[in-house]
Protein backbone atom coordinates (compact mmCIF):
# COMPACT_ATOMS: atom_id res chain seq x y z
CA UNK A 1 0.00 0.00 0.00
CA UNK A 2 2.86 2.37 0.79
CA UNK A 3 4.33 1.69 -2.66
CA UNK A 4 1.06 2.56 -4.41
CA UNK A 5 0.66 5.66 -2.26
CA UNK A 6 4.18 6.73 -3.15
CA UNK A 7 3.58 6.14 -6.85
CA UNK A 8 0.39 8.18 -6.95
CA UNK A 9 1.99 10.94 -4.88
CA UNK A 10 4.94 10.99 -7.24
CA UNK A 11 3.20 10.57 -10.59
CA UNK A 12 0.19 12.79 -10.11
CA UNK A 13 -3.27 12.62 -11.65
CA UNK A 14 -2.14 11.09 -14.96
CA UNK A 15 -1.56 7.77 -13.21
CA UNK A 16 -5.26 7.37 -12.34
CA UNK A 17 -6.53 6.79 -15.91
CA UNK A 18 -3.54 4.55 -16.58
CA UNK A 19 -4.46 2.50 -13.52
CA UNK A 20 -8.05 2.28 -14.79
CA UNK A 21 -6.82 1.11 -18.19
CA UNK A 22 -4.61 -1.54 -16.62
CA UNK A 23 -7.46 -2.89 -14.46
CA UNK A 24 -9.77 -3.00 -17.48
CA UNK A 25 -7.20 -4.78 -19.66
CA UNK A 26 -6.41 -7.41 -17.03
CA UNK A 27 -10.05 -8.07 -16.06
CA UNK A 28 -11.30 -8.23 -19.65
CA UNK A 29 -8.31 -10.37 -20.69
CA UNK A 30 -9.24 -12.95 -18.04
CA UNK A 31 -12.84 -13.05 -19.30
CA UNK A 32 -11.81 -13.22 -22.97
CA UNK A 33 -9.12 -15.77 -22.20
CA UNK A 34 -11.67 -18.14 -20.69
CA UNK A 35 -13.98 -17.54 -23.65
CA UNK A 36 -11.37 -18.27 -26.30
CA UNK A 37 -10.01 -21.26 -24.38
CA UNK A 38 -13.48 -22.84 -24.36
CA UNK A 39 -14.01 -22.04 -28.04
CA UNK A 40 -10.63 -23.35 -29.16
CA UNK A 41 -11.05 -26.59 -27.19
CA UNK A 42 -14.63 -27.46 -28.18
CA UNK A 43 -15.47 -25.84 -31.48
CA UNK A 44 -13.14 -27.74 -33.89
CA UNK A 45 -14.40 -31.10 -32.61
CA UNK A 46 -17.99 -29.87 -32.70
CA UNK A 47 -17.60 -28.76 -36.32
CA UNK A 48 -16.42 -32.20 -37.47
CA UNK A 49 -19.17 -34.00 -35.60
CA UNK A 50 -21.87 -31.63 -36.88
CA UNK A 51 -20.85 -32.06 -40.52
CA UNK A 52 -20.74 -35.85 -40.17
CA UNK A 53 -24.19 -35.90 -38.55
CA UNK A 54 -25.68 -33.59 -41.17
CA UNK A 55 -24.50 -35.92 -43.91
CA UNK A 56 -26.14 -38.97 -42.35
CA UNK A 57 -28.92 -37.80 -40.00
CA UNK A 58 -29.91 -34.12 -40.35
CA UNK A 59 -32.36 -34.35 -37.44
CA UNK A 60 -29.58 -35.34 -35.05
CA UNK A 61 -27.45 -32.47 -36.35
CA UNK A 62 -30.18 -30.03 -35.33
CA UNK A 63 -30.39 -31.58 -31.86
CA UNK A 64 -26.62 -31.45 -31.44
CA UNK A 65 -26.55 -27.77 -32.38
CA UNK A 66 -29.34 -27.05 -29.89
CA UNK A 67 -27.36 -28.76 -27.12
CA UNK A 68 -24.31 -26.58 -27.79
CA UNK A 69 -25.80 -23.12 -28.10
CA UNK A 70 -22.98 -21.66 -26.01
CA UNK A 71 -20.76 -22.09 -29.09
CA UNK A 72 -20.95 -19.46 -31.86
CA UNK A 73 -20.71 -22.16 -34.54
CA UNK A 74 -23.77 -23.96 -33.14
CA UNK A 75 -25.84 -20.78 -33.24
CA UNK A 76 -24.71 -19.98 -36.76
CA UNK A 77 -25.44 -23.44 -38.15
CA UNK A 78 -28.73 -23.78 -36.29
CA UNK A 79 -30.08 -20.72 -38.09
CA UNK A 80 -29.80 -22.66 -41.36
CA UNK A 81 -30.53 -26.16 -40.06
CA UNK A 82 -33.92 -25.14 -38.68
CA UNK A 83 -35.17 -24.06 -42.10
CA UNK A 84 -37.54 -26.49 -43.81
CA UNK A 85 -36.36 -27.51 -47.28
CA UNK A 86 -34.37 -24.33 -47.94
CA UNK A 87 -32.89 -23.46 -51.31
CA UNK A 88 -29.12 -23.01 -51.54
CA UNK A 89 -29.46 -19.23 -51.57
CA UNK A 90 -31.70 -19.28 -48.48
CA UNK A 91 -29.40 -21.72 -46.70
CA UNK A 92 -26.34 -19.58 -47.41
CA UNK A 93 -28.12 -16.36 -46.49
CA UNK A 94 -29.18 -17.77 -43.11
CA UNK A 95 -25.58 -18.74 -42.32
CA UNK A 96 -24.12 -15.42 -43.46
CA UNK A 97 -26.70 -13.38 -41.55
CA UNK A 98 -26.12 -15.24 -38.30
CA UNK A 99 -22.35 -15.11 -38.82
CA UNK A 100 -22.45 -11.32 -39.09
CA UNK A 101 -24.47 -11.13 -35.89
CA UNK A 102 -21.84 -13.21 -34.05
CA UNK A 103 -18.85 -11.11 -35.12
CA UNK A 104 -19.36 -8.29 -32.55
CA UNK A 105 -19.32 -10.85 -29.73
CA UNK A 106 -16.17 -12.47 -31.08
CA UNK A 107 -14.45 -9.08 -31.41
CA UNK A 108 -15.55 -7.89 -27.99
CA UNK A 109 -13.16 -5.37 -26.38
CA UNK A 110 -10.94 -5.29 -29.49
CA UNK A 111 -11.66 -1.62 -30.18
CA UNK A 112 -11.03 -0.76 -26.53
CA UNK A 113 -7.65 -2.51 -26.60
CA UNK A 114 -6.69 -0.62 -29.74
CA UNK A 115 -7.67 2.66 -28.11
CA UNK A 116 -5.63 1.87 -24.99
CA UNK A 117 -2.59 0.90 -27.07
CA UNK A 118 -2.67 4.34 -28.67
CA UNK A 119 -3.85 6.41 -25.69
CA UNK A 120 -1.72 5.02 -22.85
CA UNK A 121 1.63 6.23 -24.29
CA UNK A 122 0.06 9.65 -24.94
CA UNK A 123 -1.05 9.87 -21.31
CA UNK A 124 2.46 8.85 -20.28
CA UNK A 125 3.83 11.59 -22.51
CA UNK A 126 1.41 14.07 -20.95
CA UNK A 127 2.71 13.10 -17.52
CA UNK A 128 6.25 13.56 -18.83
CA UNK A 129 5.46 17.07 -20.03
CA UNK A 130 3.72 18.11 -16.81
CA UNK A 131 6.54 16.63 -14.76
CA UNK A 132 9.18 18.50 -16.73
CA UNK A 133 7.17 21.71 -16.45
CA UNK A 134 7.09 21.22 -12.70
CA UNK A 135 10.82 20.50 -12.64
CA UNK A 136 11.78 23.55 -14.67
CA UNK A 137 9.38 25.80 -12.75
CA UNK A 138 11.28 24.95 -9.58
CA UNK A 139 14.68 25.45 -11.19
CA UNK A 140 16.38 28.79 -10.67
CA UNK A 141 19.59 29.37 -12.57
CA UNK A 142 20.97 31.61 -9.85
CA UNK A 143 20.10 29.17 -7.07
CA UNK A 144 23.54 27.67 -6.67
CA UNK A 145 22.74 26.02 -3.37
CA UNK A 146 19.82 24.06 -4.84
CA UNK A 147 17.27 25.04 -2.24
CA UNK A 148 14.47 23.96 -4.62
CA UNK A 149 16.02 20.63 -5.50
CA UNK A 150 13.04 18.78 -3.99
CA UNK A 151 10.66 20.42 -6.46
CA UNK A 152 12.95 19.57 -9.36
CA UNK A 153 13.30 15.96 -8.19
CA UNK A 154 9.52 15.59 -7.84
CA UNK A 155 8.97 16.89 -11.35
CA UNK A 156 11.54 14.54 -12.85
CA UNK A 157 10.10 11.61 -10.87
CA UNK A 158 6.60 12.38 -12.20
CA UNK A 159 7.94 12.48 -15.75
CA UNK A 160 9.71 9.14 -15.43
CA UNK A 161 6.94 7.26 -13.58
CA UNK A 162 4.14 8.32 -15.93
CA UNK A 163 6.22 7.53 -19.01
CA UNK A 164 7.01 4.06 -17.70
CA UNK A 165 3.40 3.44 -16.68
CA UNK A 166 2.08 4.46 -20.10
CA UNK A 167 4.52 2.17 -21.88
CA UNK A 168 3.75 -0.77 -19.58
CA UNK A 169 -0.04 -0.43 -19.98
CA UNK A 170 0.25 -0.06 -23.76
CA UNK A 171 2.54 -3.10 -23.97
CA UNK A 172 0.15 -5.28 -21.98
CA UNK A 173 -2.79 -4.17 -24.13
CA UNK A 174 -0.81 -4.83 -27.31
CA UNK A 175 0.10 -8.36 -26.20
CA UNK A 176 -3.52 -9.07 -25.25
CA UNK A 177 -5.00 -7.79 -28.51
CA UNK A 178 -2.41 -9.70 -30.55
CA UNK A 179 -3.26 -12.99 -28.83
CA UNK A 180 -7.02 -12.50 -29.10
CA UNK A 181 -6.87 -11.28 -32.70
CA UNK A 182 -4.97 -14.44 -33.61
CA UNK A 183 -7.63 -16.55 -31.86
CA UNK A 184 -10.37 -14.61 -33.66
CA UNK A 185 -8.79 -15.17 -37.07
CA UNK A 186 -8.38 -18.91 -36.43
CA UNK A 187 -12.00 -19.30 -35.39
CA UNK A 188 -13.27 -17.21 -38.31
CA UNK A 189 -11.37 -19.52 -40.65
CA UNK A 190 -12.96 -22.53 -38.94
CA UNK A 191 -16.44 -20.98 -39.18
CA UNK A 192 -16.04 -20.25 -42.88
CA UNK A 193 -14.70 -23.75 -43.59
CA UNK A 194 -17.56 -25.38 -41.69
CA UNK A 195 -20.12 -23.17 -43.42
CA UNK A 196 -18.68 -24.11 -46.81
CA UNK A 197 -18.79 -27.82 -46.04
CA UNK A 198 -22.36 -27.58 -44.75
CA UNK A 199 -23.39 -25.77 -47.94
CA UNK A 200 -21.73 -28.52 -49.97
CA UNK A 201 -23.68 -31.20 -48.11
CA UNK A 202 -26.89 -29.24 -48.60
CA UNK A 203 -26.20 -28.86 -52.34
CA UNK A 204 -25.60 -32.60 -52.70
CA UNK A 205 -28.84 -33.32 -50.84
CA UNK A 206 -30.82 -30.98 -53.09
CA UNK A 207 -29.28 -32.47 -56.22
CA UNK A 208 -30.19 -35.95 -55.01
CA UNK A 209 -33.79 -34.87 -54.42
CA UNK A 210 -33.99 -33.30 -57.88
CA UNK A 211 -32.63 -36.45 -59.52
CA UNK A 212 -35.17 -38.60 -57.65
CA UNK A 213 -38.03 -36.31 -58.74
CA UNK A 214 -36.87 -36.35 -62.36
CA UNK A 215 -36.54 -40.13 -62.31
CA UNK A 216 -40.14 -40.45 -61.19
Amino acid sequence: MELFSLLFTTAGLVLFPLLGFSIFVIASAIERGRFWLKISQRQPKFAKELIALYQQQPELAVEKAQRNLDLPLARIMLAALQLKNPSMDTFRLAIETELRSEIPGLKRFMNWYEMIVGLAPLLGLLGTVTGLIQAFSGLNIGDVGGTKSAVVSAGIAEALVTTAAGIVVATIALVVITIFRSAYQRQMTLLEECAGQMELVQRCRLETIIEMVEAV
